[in-house]
């Protein structure tokens, strides 16, 4: 990690050393993998964070003790091949803390083991700290996204020409993938999602070997990964001429989002986005068809609060990315999912995909 990223994650700490107080914790070990990314850099794959409060202690192995004094420094690297928490029992007992831990980071098993090894004093699941904090992201983390959602419309746009008949899902879904990686990205962000016909009537539809055909739906949602941090759009396209039918679905879907992204800006309540995006195809008579939440944030993980779900009251902050992505999916006929990536801003947002929206016939 470059040295102003060592001052980012610096900072990060500090700030969680001022939420350990609120939740009545004098010590937190973060095992979240994200989670540990976020306040150390380390990309490695077993690396663990105590924090106390005046002392850093990171936890990994022989395999990144390197590594670990590159990305991590200003911490203490104890090395801890294959018991973690046994380590983590051994600093925390010493000095008398009560400890927090993530559920999300530890098996029962682990989480147990670090309560009987600690008698009398108190292990307690801690709550989504880290998460409150990685919520709203700093220019250096939306820099990391603008460029995952420039790579995805790139590759996209490369895709595109070769969409024919009889090329398969599974095939598009490796082009794109290949794509992203050859344009600098670390990876896909997710599993890419390609279905054909009318298996676009399955919101996370598995590529398969369903090749593609004449008047066929196309519907693709895919990321980019760039430095650790996510991207993720879906465009939903016809090969050849679209029916009406088709046309109007489409619309209805497109106007659902521009409704939603119109209601975006720092300070909404999440579920006014999707109460937007909901209403006019509630309004068209398939409410039941738009089965799941308008969006979610997105950084280190593809899905990160907040949740713009119906009646969620949390208020999406400045700076947060999320997704707007209504989608209507009518068994036997196919379905339409557009979505976007963009950042809450003051009195609006910032698009952070920007390929065209209109409906492609192909």
């Amino acid at each position: 990690m470059p040295s102003d990223g060592h001052a980012y994650a610096e900072a990060r700490r500090h700030a969680l050393r001022a939420l350990l107080a609120s939740a009545d914790l004098s010590a937190l070990l973060v095992t979240k993998p994200a989670n540990v990314r976020y306040l150390t850099g380390f990309t490695g794959s077993y690396g663990a964070l105590l924090l106390l409060h005046d002392r850093t202690l990171f936890f990994t192995d022989g395999r990144y003790r390197h590594q670990a004094a590159t990305e991590v420094p200003g911490t203490e690297v104890v090395l801890a091949p294959g018991d973690l928490i046994g380590a983590v029992g051994g600093v925390v007992r010493a000095g008398g803390n009560d400890l927090g831990f993530e559920p999300a980071g530890l098996t029962w098993g682990e989480g147990n083991r670090l309560r009987t090894g600690l008698p009398g004093q108190a292990v307690l699941p801690a709550p989504p700290l880290v998460e409150e904090l990685r919520e709203v992201k700093d220019e250096r983390e939306l820099t990391a996204m603008r460029e995952a959602a420039r790579l995805g419309g790139e590759a996209l746009e490369g895709v595109l020409p070769g969409l024919r008949e009889g090329v398969t899902e599974r095939q598009v879904a490796v082009d794109l993938e290949v794509a992203m990686r050859r344009l600098g990205a670390d990876g896909p962000a997710f599993d890419t999602i390609v279905a054909f016909g009318e298996q676009a009537a399955e919101p996370h539809h598995h590529p398969g070997d369903r090749p593609l055909e004449t008047g066929d739906w196309i519907k693709l949602d895919f990321g980019a990964r760039v430095d650790g941090y996510c991207a993720d759009m879906t465009r939903t396209a016809v090969l050849g001429h679209a029916s009406q039918r088709q046309r109007d679905l489409y619309e209805l879907v497109h106007g659902a989002q521009a409704a939603g992204l119109d209601r975006l800006e720092a300070g909404v309540p999440a579920g006014e986005v999707d109460r937007a995006c909901r209403q006019p195809i509630t309004e068209a008579g398939l409410g039941d068809s738009f089965p799941h939440p308008t969006g979610h944030g997105i950084g280190l993980e593809i899905h990160e609060a907040p949740r713009l779900r119906a009646g969620s009251r949390d208020r999406i902050a400045a700076g947060t990315p999320v997704t707007v992505e209504p989608g209507v999916y009518l068994p036997g006929f196919g379905g339409v999912r557009i979505e976007d990536l963009a950042v809450a801003r003051p009195g609006g947002h910032e698009l952070l995909t920007t390929t065209p929206k209109e409906l492609l016939e192909l």
